[in-house]
Formats: structure tokens, sequence, C-alpha cells
């Protein structure tokens, strides 16, 4: 009679089968393409409480246990502040997962929630201080966030948008204030909608945003900037569907010889520089 199989052993089965094409794959192909993970690094999985961290846990642990360069891992969940409810809710899905992670706690809720205005910028920074803080204190090399394809073509179109420039979201960069730590997103080739039916498909429930302003309902709410962008990505696949794909690549093909102005290490340079040389 065949074993059955556990509940962990059954969400990883069903990356390796049914979602291995926009997951596994998509995974591999950051991990492989960026190079994202050497020998002997020691990999901080940065795990929020959210989809798309806790799936990333799950591809790490595969991929560790599955490949020919040896790395470690450990998890680690900062608890910025989190409502009971949320706390256990994470709890209860690393338990799912068959996750034993370190859980260590920051203030930061708090601190961002007394500044006034929207805290979100200031929190998003001092969180991300505080994850690479703990994981050098663990003897890590890396942290990896759970950033996927969907946010960096968003991002990317928000910075057009709203923000007067054209900026992306790179899928690894050394930190300037942690020397020798370095920042992966290994699921810069995953779709968040492939995430969406991997967690429905497998009955998985997680928390969203869960600052104090948002622990009610999401961070996209209704004024959302993000929100909105995904709304018009949305609009826009339905007249032609490869169009989110398409945006992702663009960032692989910038044609610098096209542009008006571009940035350099900080420094600002216009096309007349090269126009003026010929």
């Amino acid at each position: 009679m065949a074993r059955v199989l556990t509940r962990v052993e059954l969400i990883e089965q069903s990356i390796n089968k049914k979602f291995r094409k926009e997951i596994w794959n998509g995974f591999i192909t950051a991990v492989k393409n960026y190079r994202l993970i050497a020998a002997g690094d020691t990999v901080a999985v940065c795990i929020s409480g959210g989809k798309d961290s806790m799936l990333l846990a799950v591809l790490l642990r595969m991929l560790q246990r599955h490949s020919d360069v040896p790395f470690e891992l450990k998890y680690i969940v900062m608890d910025p502040g989190y409502s009971d409810e949320n706390r256990r809710k994470i709890e209860e899905n690393l338990e799912i997962l068959g996750l034993e992670a370190h859980i260590f706690k920051s203030g930061i809720f708090e601190i961002a929630n007394n500044v006034g205005g929207s805290p979100c910028y200031l929190c998003a920074r001092m969180r991300r201080g505080h994850l690479y803080a703990e994981a050098k204190a663990l003897g890590c090399n890396k942290i990896a966030l759970g950033h996927h394809l969907s946010d960096v073509i968003e991002t990317t179109l928000m910075g057009m948008m709203y923000g007067s420039q054209i900026q992306g979201m790179l899928p690894r960069l050394k930190s300037t204030n942690f020397e020798g730590m370095e920042l992966i997103r290994p699921l810069y080739c995953v779709k968040e909608e492939s995430i969406l039916r991997w967690m429905n498909y497998n009955e998985l429930s997680f928390i969203r945003c869960a600052c104090k302003f948002t622990e009610k309902s999401t961070c996209d709410d209704g004024n959302s900037k993000r929100l909105e962008t995904k709304n018009l990505i949305k609009s826009l696949k339905e007249v032609n569907p490869d169009i989110e794909q398409n945006l992702f690549n663009s960032i692989h093909r910038c044609n610098v010889d096209t542009m008006v102005g571009y940035k350099q290490d900080g420094v600002e340079h216009s096309f007349l520089e090269r126009f003026e040389e010929f």
C-alpha cells in the first residue's frame, strides 16, 4: 500500500507537478540567470507572513534539498508589532508548511504609526534595516525577500506614472549599510497570479498587510496607487494577454541610446553628451 503523503509533502508536490511550469521553473530561472545563490552562502529567508514570503521559504527549502550547490538557510520572522491574531496566523502557517523560524520582535509599527501622514515608506526602510541586522547576527550573508514579477513591473510603472522616472527593482543588490550583506529576490520571474493559484489550490490562507492601519482589511485599499496600477495592467491584459510578460522583458532590454536622460551611479546624464561627440 502506498504511503499517505503529509500535507507538507502534498504542498511541495503541487509545486513539483501542477505548478512546475509557472512557479518552480520561474524560480529556478531567477536563481540561475541572476546568480542569486553561490556555494557557501547562508541565506536568511525573510518571512513576513504573506503568501509570497511563505512560498519563497518552501521553494528555497526544496532547492537546498536537491541543489548541487551547498548553501544554508535560516528562516526569520520579524514581529514589528503584529496583533495577537496575525501572530498566531503566522505561527500556524509555519507549522502547516513545516518551517522552523527564528522570530524576533521590533517596535517598528509603533514608531512608524506616530510619524504622521503615511508611514509606509519609513516602515519599509526600518524593516529592511532590522532584517539585515538580525540576519548578519545569525551569520548570514544574504537576505531573501518575496518580491515577484508583478511587484517588479508595478513598481516600474508606478515610478513612471507617479514619480516621473523610469526606475526598476533589481533581482539582487548589495547593502550599503551592512558590509558583506546582499539582498536577493528569487521570485523575480514568478507572477503573482501563479502564487495565488498555488495558495488556493492548497487551501492555504495568509495574512496580507498587517500594519495597524490595515490589519482589519488590506494594504491595497481603494486609494492605493499600487492597486490602481494592478487594475491598469489587468485591463491591458484583456486586450493583450502578453502585456505583463512584455513589460517585464522590457526592463531587460533598455536601449539607453534612445533615452533623453538617464542616471548612472547617482550622476545625471543627457543624450547631448553623446550627441556632441559626433
